[in-house]
């Protein structure tokens, strides 16, 4: 079933992605001040530490991936914040200008440990999630 997308919900996710692409600008300077090498660290942080995240408020909330919309909790966090926080589009540009520089396998070492590592991350917001909910009923 597709939702239809309200001038309020477009004005939440909007609202969200413009929160999200500022902790992303922020999160990546303060990081690329601290590190300097070849491997773009803090797209990579930013999409781990976005995977755990999404997983974890989503699995917590009980938010289920075609339920994001309708809800400005959902709007706003889920699709607005955490969207724009996470960058899948940067990934693919670091990986391919690493390539273009004669990097090729680290360019490949980076597209895998980021789809590795970002699973990790999802699987860990989700056992942290389900912990915290096993927690509250006991």
């Amino acid at each position: 079933m597709i939702k239809t997308l309200s001038n309020l919900s477009l004005m939440w996710v909007g609202i969200g992605g413009g929160i999200g692409a500022a902790l992303r600008y922020k999160v990546g300077n303060l990081i690329s001040h601290k590190y300097q090498g070849e491997f773009p660290l803090s797209t990579f942080i930013v999409n781990i530490s976005g995977a755990f995240i999404i997983a974890f408020i989503s699995v917590l909330f009980g938010v289920d991936s075609d339920i994001r919309l309708g809800t400005i909790g959902h709007e706003l966090f889920l699709t607005g914040i955490l969207g724009g926080y996470t960058t899948f589009s940067s990934m693919q540009l670091d990986a391919l200008k690493l390539f273009e520089k004669g990097k090729k396998v680290t360019s490949v070492f980076y597209l895998f440990i980021t789809f590795f590592a970002g699973v990790v991350g999802a699987t860990s917001g989700i056992w942290l999630a389900n912990k915290i909910i096993c927690m509250a009923y006991f």
